[in-house]
């Protein structure tokens, strides 16, 4: 038998690590491993496993977590779509990856004098002002569709994901495009928006959860609060409403199998890098909701400095602890070159605990089969080095795992077809 960079004791929680993977140093470590309790592992598999994460939406093929992004996302068939939340100083839940608003809107022609303003400093009603949809098609030629600017896409909020993710779409003005809402001053002085929405015509049956980022908390502070709230809300709050269906596959009203993630007590999945918002999530979910703690290598307070057994032990030990269940490391290879904190002693540490891991992000078939089928030989556990995949391009990775024969259904279509079908 191989020597393994990685040996696991027969003791509960210990882990040797030998010094035949180079990059370690002094020549052993013996650390104690925290691991899931029966109760977190029973909240871990509310979660389907090969899980398809339809990185905010797509980054490949749409406008990033915008309209286009989650009707694509939902259609062509994937088990979550993802987004980082944000909150507007008007108390309204917003999917937005960049403090700023510079990268994905045309905020420097709306606003120029704001434009280095996170998007916290703005109220929703500003932001429905900005376009992002446009910069898409100015970014990415190759893929960029007419109607991302005709049919304007808005800086998506929590509810219109949501309302996505069950079926309907944004109601618009039929000569404008322009959506469809309200907006009340309540007794307090704060606002109340009411947006209007419609049953998808292109609905395809897919019902995805969600997989939410609290971003940038010290810019949002109180957004665990608020998302518990609107979660209540909106009825996606599995604590205030229980959800007793398990099947996350079902046959559709076409007699094809059709995704339910989104109608099981697995809808939604929180995710942070946030040290400090994971403790908040903990308290305020009471780690009932399945949580993924994200993982960064990097200078950042929360970021790993060091890529050593003891820190990365120690990053599981505090996830762990806080009640997370899944561990979100980042990988290599292009097109991002993200730093690689998922090798496989690093994928037998996870595993022995008792989480499961969601790297991300995946762009091509190449980073598939690599953490899918561990190459490299030196991992111990006879399973995927990642449970589930952050993808970029859902439609390669849902028939990626269908191949694998760990999936039942594919994608729908091809990318085109589905956006073709949808309009754009």
């Amino acid at each position: 038998m191989k020597s393994k960079a990685l040996i696991l004791c027969a003791l509960t929680g210990v882990l040797i690590i030998s010094s035949c993977n180079k990059s370690h140093s002094p020549a052993e470590y013996q650390l104690i491993l925290s691991e899931l309790s029966p109760a977190l592992q029973f909240i871990r598999d509310y979660v389907p496993m090969n899980a398809v994460i339809a990185h905010r939406g797509s980054t490949y093929w749409v406008p990033e977590e915008t309209e286009a992004a989650y009707r694509w996302a939902r259609n062509i068939g994937v088990d979550y779509i993802e987004a980082d939340l944000q909150i507007t100083s008007d108390g309204v839940i917003i999917c937005l990856h960049d403090a700023e608003l510079k990268r994905t809107s045309d905020i420097e022609n709306v606003y120029p004098d704001r434009s280095n303003l996170p998007a916290s400093s703005f109220t929703y009603e500003e932001l429905m002002q900005l376009d992002a949809g446009t910069w898409f098609n100015e970014a990415r030629p190759e893929q960029a569709r007419e109607n991302f600017t005709t049919q304007k896409q808005y800086i998506s909020t929590l509810e219109d994901m949501i309302m996505i993710a069950q079926g309907m779409r944004l109601k618009r003005n039929l000569i404008t495009q322009e959506r469809i809402y309200s907006k009340n001053i309540l007794s307090d002085g704060s606002v109340n928006y009411v947006f209007e929405y419609e049953v998808d015509p292109m609905d395809n049956g897919h019902r995805p959860g969600i997989y939410i980022e609290t971003k940038e908390p010290a810019v949002n502070p109180g957004i665990e609060q608020a998302l518990y709230v609107e979660l209540d809300q909106l009825g996606w709050n599995i604590l205030t409403k229980p959800e007793t269906i398990v099947s996350q596959f079902v046959i559709g009203i076409d007699g094809t199998q059709k995704v339910n993630v989104g109608n099981t007590k697995g809808k939604v999945i929180l995710q942070t890098f946030s040290h400090e918002s994971l403790k908040i999530l903990n308290q305020i979910f009471a780690g009932q909701v399945p949580t993924c703690l994200l993982l960064w290598s990097g200078t950042g307070p929360d970021d790993m400095q060091t890529n050593d057994p003891e820190t990365y032990i120690g990053f599981i030990n505090f996830g762990i602890e806080n009640n997370a269940v899944f561990m979100g490391p980042s990988i290599s290879g292009a097109p991002n070159n993200y730093p690689e904190l998922l090798n496989p002693w690093q994928s037998d540490i996870i595993h022995k605990s008792g989480a499961a891991i969601h790297a991300y992000s995946f762009d091509t078939r190449e980073q598939m089969e690599k953490y899918f089928n561990d190459s490299s030989g030196s991992s111990i556990y006879d399973r995927p080095m990642s449970d589930g995949m952050f993808t970029n391009r859902a439609e390669i990775t849902l028939d990626f795992y269908l191949e694998k024969g760990v999936r039942p259904i594919g994608a729908e279509g091809s990318a085109i077809e589905v956006l073709s079908y949808l309009g754009y």
